[in-house]
């Protein structure tokens, strides 16, 4: 799993990049391939503002959070983003093919 973090207009401490991808590692955990996520941190005053992408194979999710400080918008963020996995997860078994059985529709 490969995170990239950058700001918008912010200077991106490594304090806040280490948080990120701390806090952002649990999300590799659902996944058996490999998959990117983008993460854009800026402030739109007077809030923080994160904003993520995560490209797993066959589609991008996409979140953003807002909060009093950086570190809790990251927060906010990351839970967004693992409800957001395990739902596209779901999603993806519920649509398995199912076998193909022969002859149970002869009449």
């Amino acid at each position: 799993m490969r995170i990239e973090t950058y700001g918008q207009q912010l200077e991106l401490t490594p304090a806040l990049n280490e948080y990120v991808e701390t806090k952002l590692k649990r999300l590799g955990k659902h996944f058996d391939q490999h998959c990117e996520i983008r993460v854009q941190l800026s402030i739109r005053k007077p809030e923080h503002h994160a904003d993520a992408s995560v490209n797993v194979p066959g589609q991008t999710l996409h979140a953003d959070a807002s909060g009093p400080t950086m570190y809790a918008a990251i927060d906010i963020l990351a839970d967004k983003l693992d409800r957001l996995v395990i739902k596209h997860k779901e999603k993806k078994q519920q649509h398995a093919p199912l076998p193909l059985q022969v002859g149970d529709n002869e009449g």
